[in-house]
């Protein structure tokens, strides 16, 4: 499992938001309260605890971006998807605190 840095990340959304030629997804690994408090723009939330119920409904082709607050509970999720044979998962490091820290200073934070 790869690990990505904020700034990495932001530089890839800024160009094509694309690995290798495939779509990125970004997937919010936390809970609706936390996503409602700030967020990257375009993540899609799927709580922790529902990933394995849903697994089926994610493209295990497409390179994903797993998110949380500070970057254990993606980490988790992360290596669990690529036990799960998905292709290529990667961590944000240090999850959206670090994002609102290095990329977004005006992101809220909790």
């Amino acid at each position: 499992m790869d690990q990505i840095t904020p700034q990495a990340l932001k530089a890839i959304l800024d160009g094509d938001g694309t690995i290798d030629d495939r779509r990125l997804m970004l997937l919010d690994v936390r809970e609706p309260w936390e996503h409602a408090i700030c967020r990257i723009n375009g993540s899609d939330l799927l709580p922790m605890r529902q990933v394995p119920p849903n697994i089926a409904k994610l493209d295990q082709e497409r390179p994903v971006v797993v998110i949380c607050h500070h970057g254990i509970r993606s980490q988790q999720v992360a290596r669990f998807l690529d036990q799960q044979g998905f292709k290529h998962v990667i961590n944000l490091r240090g999850g959206i605190a670090a994002w609102a820290s290095d990329v977004d200073p005006e992101m809220r934070t909790y």
